[in-house]
């Protein structure tokens, strides 16, 4: 017999038992969320709550030592990640925006983990190209420019131990993906960075539906 195909459209009301069920509410993590929901449509770059446990309990379970992320926003995901990693644990965050992440510098500090927490501002491409070509990184965390994803992703891979997690968000991109009319940059980029992935022999990977989609791949 073959296998039927298992899916479930989530309303808000199924979507709210979810973070319920699978999100331990945290105030500091709520307080930033409510503050960056206060900067309207740029609020959408945060990710989902239950997604940043997810990406903790990941890191966590791996045992990761050392993390890097590419585009930090406002903090929300380096403070999950971060938390995840032991005392002497170290995170690499990289960003833009001085703005943004003055929030995050805030969140980071309340939160106790300016110790772990490395920040560098300016472009992604060129801080990854400047590091040391060394299997360092246990855990990745990349959601920026969508243009970029697949540079992000070499860079990143090739300073990724053996058995390390690389996690890319918004690779649904809002169901864009499967729009054909929709050729902007943006998601032509998600498509490319989605068909190299499945079929790159250097990790194993999945593309999960949690929030926007997000795809984690394991370096072989």
């Amino acid at each position: 017999m073959a296998s039927r195909n298992k899916f479930l459209s989530l309303d808000r009301t199924l979507y709210d038992y979810v973070v319920a069920h699978g999100h331990n509410a945290d105030p500091l993590l709520r307080e930033l969320a409510e503050e960056t929901s206060q900067l309207g449509p740029l609020s959408s770059m945060q990710i989902a709550p239950e997604q940043g446990t997810m990406m903790g309990l990941l890191a966590r379970a791996i045992g990761a030592r050392s993390a890097i992320e590419v585009g930090t926003f406002t903090g929300y995901s380096s403070i999950c990640v971060a938390r995840a990693l032991p005392e002497d644990g170290r995170m690499l965050c990289l960003d833009v925006s001085e703005q943004w992440t003055a929030v995050a510098r805030r969140y980071w500090e309340r939160a106790g983990l300016t110790r772990r927490i490395t920040l560098k501002l300016g472009p992604a491409a060129e801080t990854l190209g400047a590091l040391p070509v060394l299997e360092t990184f246990d855990f990745a965390f990349i959601d920026a420019d969508k243009e970029n994803y697949l540079l992000y992703y070499e860079e990143i891979l090739k300073r990724t131990r053996r058995n390390g997690l690389i996690l890319v968000d918004n690779v649904l991109w809002n169901g864009q993906v499967v729009n054909e009319s929709d050729q902007t940059s943006s998601t032509r980029a998600i498509r490319e960075f989605n068909d190299f992935v499945v079929n790159d022999q250097r990790v194993e990977a999945v593309l999960v539906p949690v929030a926007d989609g997000l795809t984690i791949a394991r370096k072989k």
